[in-house]
């Protein structure tokens, strides 16, 4: 029992890729509850609207004797207008310098509100070029933010966490970050919580999406429902197009209009982008305790047996790992003294306990040596020698950086 189930965490779907098409399920199913969801509330709305421009179409055609193909022939002549961003209303230039810097910034950051299109074929193909370049160079600038404010949130949440120690007496008054002292104190193995890191986030979010539609409530002239539902769309780089500010032709203090219309797209994009990869971490946290719960369901027979085993040893090397994940350093000489053999639960060799003593000799020593030096920076220094030993892009951004400060 014992080597089915070890040959089936071989098997071509692992933890990954069962975690991967779990989430591909789950988004599947997703899409088509809002699919049915967006469909019951607007398909009627649609549908009325329909019937009333048929109707007004029926009566311009009888009242002012113009028959119907030619009245559609110039409405298709209005919205190709339309398209190239002719409006009644008189409204800015599009492809001044202010217009095509809204323009390109919109490329950048992925919003593409829609509202202003390149129509020359050079346009186009310049499009490509400058987008493939943009486009990357603005997820790194997230990334690099991302990075920035969790290191901003973790050094806060600390400094909190280390006054709650003192208040409790369990950190020295003197205490001093940095100092000998952490290195065998309390704050060994502490790292932010991410839904703490989330709840920050959140809360900033939902306030400057509050504080931005207050703004466009004022100049806009929307109402403030349509302005949250703006900050949203835009924030989250969706960009629709059916709402786009700072496209009138003139606004009181409009430098200053502008000014802040830009500070606030850009915050709001950088702040959602980071919210939306701290919850990404909590759907895999989630993704993670599903699959626990279906690991070795298919093999009672399996589970009841380790599940036997794990009892009797109640020590085991590998849950002295476990116990151990700061000592990333020893890892290495463990899986080499080990090459070759998995832990399945069996009784203890002297093979593994003679290495798994090799492995505390190593943290005992690490940690004598970072007391006599002073608490470390980064802990999982070991995860900057491979860059690809921690995961790649945002989620192994967001993992190391709580795990490091």
């Amino acid at each position: 029992a014992v080597g089915s189930c070890r040959r089936r965490r071989l098997a071509p779907l692992n933890e990954d890729n069962g975690r991967f098409l779990l989430l591909a399920a789950l988004i599947a199913a997703y899409l088509s509850a809002g699919a049915t969801v967006f469909s019951a509330l607007e398909s009627p709305s649609e549908a009325a609207a329909q019937l009333r421009w048929n109707r007004t179409l029926h009566n311009f055609s009888r009242i002012f004797n113009i028959s119907l193909p030619e009245l559609r022939a110039f409405l298709r002549s209005y919205e190709a207008a339309m398209a190239a961003g002719v409006r009644v209303d008189a409204l800015r230039p599009r492809w001044d310098f202010p217009g095509a810097f809204y323009f390109v910034g919109t490329v950048v950051s992925t919003i593409g509100f829609g509202m202003t299109t390149p129509a020359t074929v050079a346009g186009k193909v310049f499009l490509i070029v400058y987008g493939l370049f943009g486009c990357a160079g603005t997820i790194l600038f997230f990334n690099l933010f991302l990075e920035r404010i969790i290191s901003l949130l973790a050094f806060i949440m600390k400094a909190c966490y280390e006054r709650q120690l003192r208040r409790s007496g369990l950190l020295p008054p003197n205490f001093r970050r940095g100092s000998a002292v952490s290195g065998v104190g309390s704050l060994v193995g502490w790292k932010p919580s991410v839904y703490h890191v989330m709840l920050i986030l959140g809360i900033f979010a939902i306030a400057l999406s509050c504080c931005a539609s207050a703004m466009y409530t004022a100049v806009e002239g929307w109402n403030y429902v349509d302005s949250l539902y703006y900050c949203f769309v835009t924030f989250s780089t969706i960009g629709f197009g059916d709402l786009v500010s700072n496209q009138k032709a003139a606004y009181q203090h409009q430098g200053l209009y502008r000014f802040g219309n830009f500070i606030f797209i850009l915050m709001g994009v950088c702040c959602i982008y980071s919210l939306f990869n701290v919850i990404s971490i909590v759907i895999k946290q989630i993704l993670n305790w599903v699959l626990k719960k279906f690991e070795c369901r298919c093999c009672p027979k399996c589970h009841k047996s380790s599940t036997r085993l794990s009892r009797r040893n109640a020590i085991t090397p590998g849950a002295r790992l476990r116990r151990h994940n700061i000592a990333i350093d020893a890892d290495r000489q463990y899986d080499s003294d080990t090459e070759g053999r998995r832990l399945s639960g069996e009784m203890i060799s002297m093979r593994e306990l003679t290495a798994s003593n090799k492995v505390s000799l190593a943290i005992l020593q690490k940690q004598l040596s970072e007391t006599a030096n002073g608490y470390p920076r980064n802990v999982c220094i070991n995860t900057r020698q491979n860059g690809f030993s921690a995961g790649v892009g945002a989620l192994a951004i967001m993992n190391n950086r709580l795990a490091e400060t």
